[in-house]
């Protein structure tokens, strides 16, 4: 459907800008918190779960209003049900990926990494963050594409 669809494909990168956008959003909180809050020093994986939630409103608004303004025959509570439903059944994905890749890595930069700038856990916790989102959105696109705005014509 997306490689033989200009349509699909303009909804894809959209959906991908919003989704950049929420990633802003999403590594913003995620380092005000692990940073500059000291309760959340220790407990990232609750950062990245706030994070997470922050994104996610950001994401719906904004995938409602460009990239599907075309998908109104459901009602806003259904489809922004739809849209946290299928967003969490991301976080539930993406919450132990995080917590084992952010161990791993900060193993990994812990036993190499030696710029003062930047810390091994910095490092651990931003790489970790990233690699979940890309995995992520792809379960988010197709998801929200084929359930929650399964109402526009390809």
């Amino acid at each position: 459907m997306i490689l033989t669809s200009a349509k699909e494909r303009t909804r894809f990168l959209r959906f991908a800008v919003v989704g950049a956008i929420g990633a802003v959003i999403d590594f913003g909180v995620f380092n005000l918190l692990t940073n500059f809050i000291d309760f959340f020093k220790t407990n990232v994986v609750l950062a990245t779960v706030i994070s997470f939630i922050l994104a996610v409103v950001s994401n719906y608004t904004w995938n409602r209003l460009w990239t599907y303004p075309d998908s109104r025959s459901k009602s806003v509570g259904k489809q922004v049900t739809q849209f946290f439903l299928v967003s969490l059944v991301g976080l539930a994905i993406r919450t132990p990926m995080f917590a084992g890749l952010e161990t791993v890595l900060t193993r990994f930069f812990d036993s190499w990494w030696s710029l003062k700038v930047v810390t091994p856990i910095f490092m651990a916790h931003n790489l970790s963050l990233a690699i979940v989102i890309l995995i992520i959105m792809i379960w988010n696109f197709v998801a929200n594409r084929f359930w929650t705005y399964n109402d526009v014509s390809a």
